[in-house]
Formats: structure tokens, sequence, C-alpha cells
């Protein structure tokens, strides 16, 4: 219900990272929209009980220029500009005519107090203070002005106006100060993403080290037999000189293999790639590999179909693989006889569901709460705390996902939901 409810208020469209202050801005003009229309509907009623007709057709006609705009916004992102542009216009006009037209006892001028508000938002500040300067003018022009008479004495509409100038500082003060919280926030966001990246970096070079350790050992022992063969004095023949080259070529050929399979996942590339999703799991477990040796655990892919996606490769192996170091984590410290760790994968028409599955004994109520909370650790000082974290803000913010934990006495279910197909 939260997301269709705030998609409500974003038009429908939705915003990353980047566009948080047009996000916001978007929702301040749906905002607007609505709560002038219930403005205007409340004026139709209230007037048509008064019988006062005169302003009846503005408010009719400028409830449906807002319904006009509300569906243009949901068509086209791009209106923005053009529909704020409207929107300031239709609200410049209405309470300038509310004070040229009506009694001070009819207190209508009380809407012109939100003004600010909606100019300040909606608009940039450079047209802000243009707009702005222009409705106090006529404000204070409207009682000596020869062509309409005007019930408001000048020391009324520029007490009105005086109170107009005083909120328009104190929101573009909240503004300032709500800008400066933004860019501290985004700041610390960026601080906790750069030590989760430092936390993998070290991760995946301890893998790197056990991932190479065994092939660099065979190379030695292949060069070692040659070298311990000629000081003996043994005849080299070719047979076993190809064989021995052919081992050392292999190893050299599996070394750069996972150079560019390192290299591919550090790379911090946006493009969007198509994959067989098994396959991707597979890279993923692959990395995790050297530290399964001289462990009891057993780790399985279970594929039915293929499956493809088109998404962001390296972000999704950053989480999975992250999933799947924690539950080598607790099977290692739990010893159990028969350690596993089960992947598979659900599917409907437009999202795959990845399950990352293991047989320890769960995640205690205490702390299941707190698992995606930054710097939350069961490690002690071998825990970032950044992991899941990153890992639940990845999905949630780049793949428009969510990430999920089922967990028993029988052990833990991570769900990491995404769709399909990235647009």
């Amino acid at each position: 219900m939260t997301l269709k409810f705030d998609n409500f208020f974003t038009s429908g469209w939705v915003f990353d990272d980047s566009e948080l202050e047009i996000k916001s801005k978007f929702q301040m003009i749906n905002i607007a929209i609505v709560l002038s229309s219930a403005g205007l509907l409340y004026g139709i009623i209230g007037n048509i009980l008064r019988e006062i007709y005169h302003i009846i057709p503005i408010e009719v006609f400028l409830l449906f220029v807002n319904l006009i705009l509300f569906f243009v916004l949901k068509k086209c992102k791009k209106s923005f500009k053009n529909v704020a542009t409207l929107i300031t216009f239709q609200f410049t006009f209405f309470f300038l005519y509310l004070v040229y037209v009506n009694e001070p006892s009819s207190l209508k001028h009380v809407w012109l107090f939100t003004y600010p508000i909606i100019l300040l938002y909606l608009q940039s500040k450079k047209l802000a203070i243009y707009w702005f300067t222009l409705t106090i003018t006529l404000l204070i022009v409207a009682p000596m002005q020869p062509f309409l008479e005007v019930s408001y004495s000048l020391y009324q509409v520029t007490y009105i106006a005086f109170v107009l100038v005083i909120l328009a500082v104190i929101v573009n003060f909240y503004q300032i100060k709500m800008e400066e919280v933004k860019a501290l926030i985004l700041k610390q966001q960026t601080m906790l993403q750069n030590q989760a990246k430092q936390a993998v970096m070290g991760e995946m070079i301890s893998m790197i080290a056990h991932q190479w350790r065994q092939p660099l050992s065979t190379v030695t022992l292949n060069i070692s037999n040659l070298q311990i063969k000629k000081l003996l004095g043994e005849e080299l023949d070719s047979e076993v000189l190809d064989k021995a080259l052919e081992d050392i070529s292999d190893t050299v050929v599996y070394l750069s293999d996972t150079i560019d399979d390192f290299q591919t996942y550090f790379h911090p590339n946006k493009e969007l790639t198509k994959i067989e999703l098994h396959e991707l799991l597979n890279k993923a477990v692959v990395f995790a590999l050297p530290r399964l040796k001289n462990t009891k655990i057993d780790i399985q892919i279970i594929k039915n179909e293929d499956i493809f996606v088109e998404t962001y490769m390296n972000e999704l192996i950053q989480v999975t693989l992250n999933i799947i170091n924690n539950a080598i984590d607790v099977l290692i410290s739990l010893e159990l006889d028969a350690p596993k760790i089960t992947i598979s994968i659900e599917e409907n028409k437009d999202e795959a569901t990845i399950l990352i599955e293991d047989n320890a004994n769960g995640i205690s109520e205490e702390i299941l709460p707190k698992i995606f909370d930054p710097y939350f650790s069961t490690k002690g000082k071998n825990g970032t705390g950044l992991g899941l974290y990153m890992s639940q803000m990845i999905i949630q913010k780049q793949f428009d996902g969510v990430i999920g934990v089922d967990t028993s006495p029988q052990g833990t279910i991570f769900k990491v939901k995404i769709k399909k197909t990235l647009s």
C-alpha cells in the first residue's frame, strides 16, 4: 500500500538516487494539485450554499485544469517544467483574483499564505524571485489601480505582502537546511559504500590468494621435477617434457582466466548484461570455492531450466557472493556433520527470485531485525557490518527489488527478488 501511495504522488514514475530532487518536486506538484483541487471543491460547494455565483465558473475551470495537468504528468515525465509553470500561473492568478474581487471579511486571501511554499518548490530560485516579485507588486498595486474597485485597503494588502515575505524567507531557510541535510546523508552513504567496497576488496584479494595457491604449486612442482631430473642426469624425453609444458600451459591459462573474472568483477561498469542466471550464480560460487577447501561444506546450484536476465551482472554477483560468504562463515563456526548451501531460482513472468539456503541453526529473533543495519555484525572484529546493508541497498536502489529472509532452527533462506529485465 505504501509503495502505491508513493507512486501516486510521483505520477507513477520511478526515480533513482541521482533524481531525488526531481522526485521531491513531482511529489510536491501532485500534493499541490490534490490539495488545491480539494480547496476548489470546498469553495464551489460553499459558494453554491451561500449563493455567491460569480466566482464558481473560475473555480470549476481551475479544477478542470488541475485534472488535465495531473494526467499530463502521468503520461509525460518531461512535461514537469511546463506543468509547474502553468500551476504557478494558475495559483498566482487565483490568489490575486481573490484579493481583487473579494472582501477582507471573506478571508479567502488566506490562501495566499500557501503561495511561497508552492512557488519555492516548483520553480528554480531565480524564477521564484520573478514570480514572487510580480505577485507582491500586483498585490500592493491592487487598491491603487483605477480599473477595478478593490475592498482591501493599502494597509491591508501591504500587511498581507509583509507576511508573505516572512513566509518566503522561512520556507527558503528550511529548504536550504534540508538541502544541507540531504548533502550530508549522501556523503555518509558514499562513505558507507566506500567502506563496503574496501571490505569486499579485502575478501576478494584473500580469495585470489587461495585461488592461485594450488595452480602456482602445480607450476612450481612441474619445473622442480624437470630440474631434479636434469641434475640427476636423467634423459628428458620429449613425451615427459611435452606433458610438463602442457600442464604448465594449462595452469597459466587457468590463472589468466581467473584474472579476467576478477577484473570483470571489480570493473565499475553500469552496463546491462544479458546472461543466464545460473551461469551468473556459478561465477559467484567459483569466487567462494577457495574458502570451501578443508571444510565439509557442500554447495550446490539446482537448475531446472535456463532463466535469462538482463541485469547489472557485477553488482548481482557481489550481493550473491556476500550472502554465500556469510553462510560459509556460520557453517564453519558450527562444525556440522553435513553442512550445505543450496542455491535455486524461482521465477514468474517478470521476476526471478534467487534462493540461498543453508542448514545452519537459523538466526535468532533478537538478531533478525538488525541484520540489515549498517555496522551490525556477529563476527566481532572480523566483520565490518556493511555486507548485508550494502546488499540491500544495491538490490533496492539499482535493481528495484527486495531481499527477504526466512529462518528457523533448521536453517536460513535468503530470497533475492529482482526484475528479469531492467530498463
